[in-house]
C-alpha cells in the first residue's frame, strides 16, 4: 500500500527542547503510516492492521493510543479515554514501539466487542515521542503525530438522508444509523452551466450539513456510506 504522508492527513506535533551557551542541531525524523481511515463494515473481518515505517535516519519511540469518540459530529461530541478495551471496545497492539531507521511494524486494531445498532467511532493517535537528548546541546525534535479515524460500524444500515430545501438554503441530515460521506457536490444554473462545487462532509449519524446555494436549481451528490456510491439530488 502506498504510505501516506502526514502532513496531509494530520497536524505535526512540535517539542522545542533547548538549553543556554551550546551550539544548535536539528534533528530529522518522518514516520509514515500506511492507512489513516479504518472503516470496519459488516461481513468483513474486525481487525485491521496499520504499518508503521520510520522514513527517517534516527531511531523513533512511538506510542499508539485509541479514544472513542461519543456523539460524533454533534455539539455535544466529546473525546473519551478509558485504559479498558472491555469498556471501549477497541484494542490497540502493540501501544509502544521503538522504531531504527527505516524499519517497519505492524500496529493491530481489533474491535472485541458486538457491533451496535448505531457505529462506533474512535480515534486512534499515532505519534512519535520525545527520546534522550544530549543536555549539553541545542536540539530541535519535530514529533510527527496522527490521529487515525476508525468507524465500526453496525451490521444492518437502516434510515437515509433527508434534505429540506428553503429558497437557497440546503439542509441536509443524516437519519440513518452509520456515518455517510457526501462528495463532489454540484449545483448548475438554470441552463445546466456555470455549475458550482459544494461543500463536501462525512456526515456522523443525527448530524447536519446547512449551507447556502448559489442557484434555486436541484443540487447533486455523491453519497457513500463504505459500500458502493450512489448518487441523490435534493
Amino acid at each position: 500500500m502506498i504510505p501516506i504522508k502526514p502532513l496531509l492527513f494530520a497536524v505535526c506535533l512540535a517539542c522545542v527542547i533547548a538549553a543556554p551557551f551550546s551550539f544548535a542541531s536539528e534533528a530529522h525524523a518522518e514516520m509514515v503510516l500506511s492507512q489513516v481511515v479504518l472503516d470496519m463494515k459488516s461481513g468483513e473481518p474486525t481487525y485491521r492492521d496499520i504499518e508503521v515505517w520510520n522514513n527517517g535516519p534516527e531511531q523513533i519511540y512511538v506510542i499508539a493510543q485509541p479514544s472513542e469518540i461519543e456523539a460524533p459530529g454533534l455539539p455535544t461530541e466529546r473525546r473519551v479515554e478509558n485504559p479498558d478495551p472491555a469498556v471501549t471496545g477497541i484494542l490497540v497492539t502493540p501501544q509502544k514501539m521503538v522504531l531504527e531507521p527505516d524499519h517497519r511494524r505492524i500496529v493491530r486494531v481489533s474491535f472485541i466487542t458486538p457491533r451496535r445498532e448505531t457505529d462506533r467511532v474512535y480515534r486512534i493517535t499515532i505519534k512519535e515521542v520525545s527520546g534522550a537528548i544530549d543536555s549539553e546541546q541545542t536540539a530541535l525534535k519535530v514529533l510527527v503525530g496522527y490521529d487515525v479515524l476508525a468507524i465500526y460500524r453496525p451490521a444492518t444500515v437502516t434510515g437515509q438522508l433527508f434534505g429540506k430545501r428553503v429558497g437557497r438554503n440546503l439542509l441536509i441530515r443524516n437519519g440513518s444509523n452509520t456515518a455517510q460521506e457526501l462528495f463532489e457536490g454540484k449545483q448548475c444554473d438554470a441552463t445546466g452551466n456555470n455549475c458550482k462545487l459544494l461543500l463536501a462532509s462525512r456526515l456522523y449519524p443525527g448530524a447536519t450539513l446547512d449551507q447556502e446555494l448559489p442557484y434555486e436549481t436541484p443540487v447533486e451528490y455523491s453519497v457513500t456510506f463504505g459500500s458502493g456510491t450512489s448518487l441523490k439530488q435534493f
